[in-house]
């Protein structure tokens, strides 16, 4: 009977801790990709793709960070839906035991392509910030005690995926520094990305990734830099033609990756519908003063932003404001239409075999 009790007793303890106290949904959050995602792993990178200068980090508690938004962005506000009391730390700066709960790799002006963005100077391409992710797990098995218990933990952990943008931005769309728009047609790019991307997903699922959202490209001929460099204020149809075809293949991926790995769940955040849909409501003229020297097109050192913030979609030329991306994070999270994400949001993936969350 003392048994029984106890066990009792353990249980209702258990759900204690978890629901009341409101514990992360998952154990560990693990993130990749460019600077939509990029929280200072590029501060100390021989780099003009930096953001920790205000006016970034305006609206954030920390002030000037690295991240390229005037407060928090889609990572850290996805931390905040996991319900994790802290934001995830990037590689840069991730030290001890706290790399249990999650590291960020993801860097400004970092694409699949290795040289992606490279005329801007150093950046962690996703190659490289998966060769990252292997010394987190090395680190991670000596703090658990092998390899084995390492990759049981990383099956727990969501993984998001962001990148992509800037194999267009930073390479396709500029002809006169790159090769590939002279190499590819838009239509046979779009499936050597995914071609190279896969196996690097293929790679971040034999390290232990078993919960992986990969998030698409958003409305790339909408923002302010190919406004301005087509001299329009309609979106550019050609570049947006060639992001859909990315994201076309994307999907078609995960439907790939799910049938090959069954004991895993790919799903894909359909940003470029989620963009779209917030670019209705707010304005899409960049909040801050925009720089035209390098790192042209972000914003002026030290120059004040705009004074209503949450009205703007764009805080420079190419990243949302802090409301665009908690906009596009909360879609990302709970899918308010069927069309944001495939086959399920990342609500829903998270508590694939969580016994303690029903379907609320």
């Amino acid at each position: 009977m003392a048994c029984y009790v106890t066990i009792i007793l353990s249980i209702v303890l258990y759900l204690v801790v978890n629901l009341v106290e409101g514990a992360p949904e998952v154990p560990c959050y693990f993130i990749f990709g460019d600077s939509l995602l990029d929280n200072g792993n590029n501060n100390d990178l021989d780099t003009v793709a930096r953001a920790n200068y205000p006016p970034y980090g305006v609206d954030f508690p920390d002030g000037p960070t690295g991240r390229f938004t005037n407060g928090r962005n889609i990572a850290d506000f996805l931390a905040e839906h996991l319900d994790f009391d802290h934001y995830i730390p990037s590689f840069a700066s991730a030290t001890g035991d706290e790399i249990l709960e999650g590291v960020n790799y993801a860097s400004g002006s970092a694409g699949i392509r290795n040289d992606t963005g490279s005329h801007l100077g150093y950046r962690i391409y996703l190659g490289k910030q998966l060769e990252n992710h292997k010394v987190t797990i090395s680190r991670i098995a000596d703090l658990l005690g092998n390899t084995t218990l390492a990759k049981n933990h990383l099956n727990k952990c969501l993984f998001i995926v962001g990148i992509g943008s800037n194999d267009y931005i930073n390479n396709f769309l500029m002809p006169d520094v790159y090769q590939s728009s002279h190499l590819y047609s838009p239509t046979q790019y779009a499936t050597l990305l995914i071609q190279q991307y896969s196996q690097q997903l293929k790679e971040l699922y034999s390290d232990g990734a078993r919960k992986i959202a990969l998030f698409g490209l958003p409305q790339i001929g909408c923002i302010p830099d190919q406004l301005n460099q087509h001299s329009t204020f309609f979106c550019v149809d050609s570049t947006n033609k060639a992001v859909q075809l990315f994201n076309k293949n994307l999907k078609a991926l995960v439907d790939d990756l799910n049938t090959n790995f069954p004991d895993a769940k790919f799903i894909y955040i359909n940003m470029y519908s989620i963009s779209s849909a917030i670019a209705i409501t707010l304005l899409n003229n960049p909040c801050c003063q925009i720089s035209k020297t390098m790192p042209e097109g972000q914003c002026i050192p030290g120059k004040s932003p705009c004074l209503i913030r949450a009205t703007h979609f764009f805080y420079d030329n190419f990243h949302p404001t802090e409301i665009g991306n908690n906009i596009a994070t909360s879609r990302a999270y709970r899918a308010l239409l069927p069309s944001d994400s495939y086959p399920m949001d990342i609500r829903h993936l998270v508590r694939a075999n969580n016994l303690y969350y029903d379907d609320q």
